[in-house]
């Protein structure tokens, strides 16, 4: 373990808090190094409760909080984050997709004027009569996603 903390960039006597290591068990378990930048990243993530943020919005964060990180390692971890199981990728337009730290099974609203991903509760949509998938083939998960606007 001390040779991993140092590798993310902490050094062997650093002072660890209870959330950063439970982010480095989280990160390994998923398959992934915990390195600075994926730790500091998962930090501002999951710190926050469950939330819904574009990779522009957290580099932001990033920036903001002194955490060196480019866009294009801002994108790529939260990709490998949503491969790893992590996060669920919200795509709400073929341009722009939304990382939600909540990784149930659930549905989402889209506020148009706010650029805005919020939850529905996965008991008030229910999705029936769904077409039968190709053979060799299986539905996965069904995302709705219902776009808001102000009247």
């Amino acid at each position: 373990m001390n040779r991993e903390i140092e590798d993310a960039g902490f050094g062997a006597d650093s002072e660890l808090d209870c959330s950063t290591l439970g982010l480095m068990n989280k990160l390994r378990d998923a398959g992934l190094r915990p390195t600075r930048q994926r730790l500091s990243l998962a930090h501002m993530l999951y710190s926050k409760g469950n939330r819904h943020v574009s990779a522009e919005a957290l580099h932001e964060e990033a920036e903001v909080a002194g955490v060196p990180v480019s866009l294009a390692t801002v994108y790529n971890t939260l990709h490998q984050f949503t491969e790893a199981g992590l996060l669920r990728a919200v795509a709400v337009e073929s341009s722009k997709t939304y990382f939600d730290t909540n990784t149930s099974d659930h549905h989402h609203f889209f506020i148009e004027s706010e650029n805005r991903v919020v939850d529905v509760p996965a008991s008030h949509i229910t999705v029936s009569d769904l077409p039968e998938p190709p053979e060799g083939m299986e539905v996965a998960r069904v995302d709705v996603i219902v776009r808001l606007r102000k009247k």
